[in-house]
C-alpha cells in the first residue's frame, strides 16, 4: 500500500498520514523583527508555500503548525487569506523538540487541541521553512517508516566538519565520504516517535535536535536513510530569501494551466495542446465551464499558477474568460506578480470569412487593454478547426 504518485488521486487507506510543522523559530540568524517563516517572499508568508506543499498532496490527512504562543493569530490569519485545508495550528514549546512534542499531542491528549485529530500511521516531520519539498522524497521517508519505522532525508557533507581543541587548535576531522548531513522531511510510525517524545529527557527536549536520534535512543528503532534532491534547503540568512524568490518565479514561469470547454472537439485540441507542453512545462488541465465555481480551479489559483490557455469555441468566448479575469482577481494574485491569458477560440467550420475573425480581434484587443490595467496580460488566438 503505497501513497499515490499524483497528488490528486486516492492516497493510502486510513489510518492516514499526517504531517507536523514546526515553525516556532525566532529567526535570530536571518535578522530583522520577523522570524523567517513569517517573511513575505513574492508577497505570500514563507509558512504558506510549504503549508500549500503539503496540503497538495491528498494522502496527508492533517497538517498541524506548530508556532509560538505569540503568533498564533498570525497563522490563523495567513490560513484564512490563503484558504489552507486540513490545517490545525498548535501553541509551540520553548524549544524545537518541545513544540514538536506538542504537535504530536494533538493525536492523543486534548491539551493542545478542541478535539482528538484521527491517529495516523505515519507521521511526517518537516520544518515550515523548507518550502519546496516534493511529493517524491515524502513518500520516499513514507514507505521507509512504514517498514523501518522511522525515515530520514540525508544530503552529502558540502564541507570537510573539524573538532576544534580547548585551546582553539584543531583536535581532528571528521571523514567527509563516510558522514551526510541529516535533512528533513522525516518520517515515523507515529507510536514510535510518540513513545520516544514521552521518554525522552528534559535535557533531551531543551538541548536536542535530532528526531531520529531520539528514536534510535528510546525506542531502538535504526532510521533508514533516503538520500534527499538539492531543493530540500532550509531558509536560514537573508540571502535564502532572495534564493526561494529567485526559485518561485522560475517555478510560476514553468507552469500553465489549460482550461477547456467539455465539448469533445475543443477537448480534443486541448489535449493536444497538453501533449506538446509537457515535456516543456508542468502542465494542469480542467474540461469545466468558466461560469462553474469548479473546485479543481480554485485549488490551482490558491497554488498561485500565473499562466493560463483557456480554449474554446464559443462566440461569447471573451464574456466568458471575464468569469476568470473576476476569480483571478478576488485571489488577488496579479497583485503580486503578472498573469498571462491566452485565450485560443476555436471556429469549427469549412469555411470562414475574415470579417468574423477580425470581429473576434477587436473585441480581443478591447478586452485586452480593460484587464491590463489588473495586471493581466491577455493574448489571443483564432483557429479554423475543421
Amino acid at each position: 500500500m503505497e501513497p499515490s504518485s499524483g497528488s490528486r488521486d486516492a492516497g493510502p487507506a486510513v489510518p492516514p498520514v499526517a504531517a507536523v510543522l514546526p515553525a516556532g523559530g525566532s529567526g535570530e540568524r536571518l535578522g530583522g523583527a520577523t522570524p523567517k517563516q513569517f517573511c513575505a517572499v513574492q508577497g505570500r508568508p514563507l509558512v504558506s508555500y510549504t503549508v500549500q506543499a503539503m496540503e497538495r498532496i491528498a494522502w496527508i490527512s492533517d497538517i498541524i503548525v506548530v508556532v509560538s504562543p505569540e503568533n498564533i493569530e498570525k497563522m490563523k490569519s495567513i490560513i484564512e487569506k490563503y484558504g489552507h485545508k486540513r490545517v490545525t495550528v498548535v501553541k509551540g514549546g520553548i524549544t524545537r523538540h518541545r513544540s514538536i512534542f506538542n504537535g504530536l499531542k494533538v493525536f492523543a491528549e486534548n491539551e493542545f487541541s478542541n478535539h482528538l485529530l484521527q491517529k495516523p500511521e505515519v507521521v511526517i516531520i518537516h520544518d515550515a521553512v523548507r518550502p519546496f519539498v516534493e511529493e517524491d522524497i515524502l513518500s520516499k521517508v513514507v514507505m521507509a517508516a512504514k517498514e523501518h519505522g522511522a525515515a530520514g532525508a540525508i544530503r552529502p557533507l558540502v564541507s570537510t566538519v573539524i573538532a576544534s581543541a580547548a585551546d582553539g587548535c584543531l583536535d581532528h576531522s571528521l571523514e567527509r565520504a563516510r558522514y551526510r548531513a541529516s535533512e528533513m522531511p522525516q518520517a515515523f510510525l507515529f507510536d514510535i516517535i510518540y513513545e520516544a517524545y514521552q521518554q525522552c529527557t528534559d535535557y533531551d527536549l531543551d538541548y536536542g535536535t535530532e528526531c531520529l536520534h531520539l528514536a534510535l535512543k528510546y525506542c531502538k528503532t535504526n532510521a533508514k536513510l533516503v538520500e534527499g534532491t538539492a531543493d530540500l534547503w532550509k531558509v536560514t540568512y537573508k540571502r535564502d530569501l532572495y534564493a526561494a524568490e529567485s526559485i518561485i518565479k522560475d517555478n510560476l514561469s514553468q507552469q500553465v494551466c489549460v482550461i477547456t470547454d467539455v465539448k469533445e472537439v475543443v477537448a480534443q485540441v486541448g489535449s493536444l495542446l497538453c501533449e506538446s507542453l509537457q515535456s516543456q512545462i508542468k502542465v494542469e488541465a480542467i474540461s469545466t465551464s468558466l461560469n462553474k465555481n469548479d473546485s479543481h480551479l480554485q485549488n490551482i489559483l490558491l497554488g498561485q499558477c500565473y499562466n493560463f490557455v483557456c480554449v474554446n469555441d464559443k462566440k461569447c468566448a471573451i464574456q466568458e474568460t471575464q468569469q476568470l479575469v473576476d476569480v483571478l482577481e478576488k485571489s488577488n494574485i496579479p497583485l503580486l506578480y503578472p498573469v498571462v491569458l491566452l485565450l485560443v477560440h476555436l471556429y469549427v467550420s469549412e469555411n470562414i470569412s475574415f470579417s468574423i475573425g477580425m470581429e473576434e480581434l477587436t473585441q480581443l484587443k478591447k478586452f485586452a487593454r480593460e484587464v491590463k490595467k489588473k495586471n493581466i496580460l491577455v493574448y489571443g488566438l483564432l483557429i479554423q478547426y475543421k
